[in-house]
Parts: C-alpha cells; structure tokens; sequence
C-alpha cells in the first residue's frame, strides 16, 4: 500500500557568487530542500512568477536587476512566497529597504551558514502560521473596501484593484481579526515577524500609511486603521475617528 509523502520543500536560489552560491546550495540540500539556482535578477523574477516556490533565498546586488527591485515586481505581480535577502549591506536604512518592498528577512553578510538554515527554518514556519491566518478569514469587507486573504487581492472603495504583499495581508488580518480593539505593538511584531529580524516601529508606522492609502478615503483622517500612540494600533470596519 502507498502512502502519500510530502515532497520537499523547493527553494529559488539567487546569488551570482559562485563560491557562495555553491555552500549555500549544498547546505539547503543537506536539510532536505530541493534548490533550484539562478545567478541573476531578470531570471529570479521570471522564475517567481512562473513556478510556486517553498521560499526564496535573493541576494541584493545582482546583475540584470537588483533583488529589491525583483521582490517589489513580483508583489506588484501577486506573487506571495517568502523571500530571504541577503545583502553585504546591513545597515538599518537598508534592512527596513527590504522589508518594505516585501521581502519577510534580511540576512547580511558575511554570514554562518547554520544562522541562514535557521531563518530559512523561522520563515518556512511562520509561513505555515500566516497561512493558518489569513486562511481563517476568506473576505474581509469595510467601508466599501474589500479584501479576498485566499488571493491576496481586493479592491478599495473607488474601485481600484488591490494587491497586498504578504506582511501587509497579514499585518490586516492580525488587525481585523481583533476588529475594534487596540493591538500592542510588540505583540504584532512577535505575530507578524516572529521574533527573527524585527523592524523599527517606524516600519510598522509605514505599513499602515500604505494600508491607509490603499483603503482610507482621506488617509490623512484615517476612520479604520489608527495609530494609538505609545501602545499599539487600532482596526474598526465600521469606522470612526480614532478618537480615544
């Protein structure tokens, strides 16, 4: 009698270092992930959008087109699989860079292999509980605004189109789910970046500018997402003034 066997995860590898490129390839092997490598941006983004990936490992400065300019298009594109990037870059302005154009963690280097399995690990993990999520909830609906967690997509009150990366689904689904009661800050961070490689609480701040601009109708008079200054933030689908 056969028994159904998960298949190994598969991971879209990014890096134009050969050297690099091959440790990184034959660690990923050795914990059980079938890796696939490419060596430059153009491929990665024509690879994202064509094939459905556990994760991706992407490098930053790659030639063709750069690994945040790739992520960023393969948002736009409503590809959702979580990326990894790696950058000799790895100062502050940089890090929140990529976070913002989508990426779920951010690895300088130079780097210990073992530490790269490890968030390899954490992001397959927490991806695992944003799926439980966001799937919890199909259609979320608020101020003729609409939003389908299944897809990721949705349409805003004049009806443009919608589409959300995968920290911004679910920065909305951790909001919505307490709809009407404020969410502590440090307690989004833990749910949405699970305690690996947390961002400034100015980084959250942009992600609910751009959630306001998506959906609010005077982002400037937010009545659904509010900041609730020193402690955390606020949904309310029916909306108000945010007025404490």
């Amino acid at each position: 009698m056969m028994t159904n066997v998960p298949s190994a995860p598969r991971v879209l590898l990014v890096e134009d270092e050969p050297n690099l490129a091959r440790g990184i390839r034959e660690n990923l092997e050795a914990e059980g992930y079938v890796v696939e490598l490419v060596e430059n941006g153009l491929t990665a983004l024509s690879k994202m959008q064509a094939h459905d990936y556990a994760l991706v490992v992407l490098d930053v400065m790659l030639p063709g087109m750069d690994g945040f300019t790739v992520c960023e298009r393969a948002r736009r594109a409503g590809v959702d699989t979580p990326v990894l990037f790696l950058t000799a870059k790895g100062g502050a302005t940089d890090r929140i860079r990529g976070l913002e154009a989508g990426g779920d963690d951010y690895l300088p280097k130079p780097f210990h292999l073992r530490e790269l399995l490890l968030r390899v690990a954490a992001i397959l993990r927490r991806r695992t509980r944003s799926d439980a999520l966001t799937g919890s909830r199909e259609l979320l609906q608020f101020g003729g605004n609409e939003f389908d967690f299944t897809s990721f997509r949705g349409r805003s009150w004049d009806g443009v189109e919608q589409v959300l990366t995968p920290k911004e689904a679910l920065i909305l689904a951790e909001l919505a789910k307490r709809d009407g009661r404020v969410v502590w800050r440090e307690e989004l961070l833990e749910r949405v970046w699970g305690g690996e490689t947390l961002p400034s609480s100015r980084t959250i701040d942009n992600f609910l500018v751009k959630l306001r601009k998506r959906f609010e109708r005077e982002p400037e008079l937010p009545r659904h997402f509010h900041t609730v200054r020193g402690v955390g933030y606020r949904f309310t689908s029916i909306g108000d003034d945010g007025a404490e």
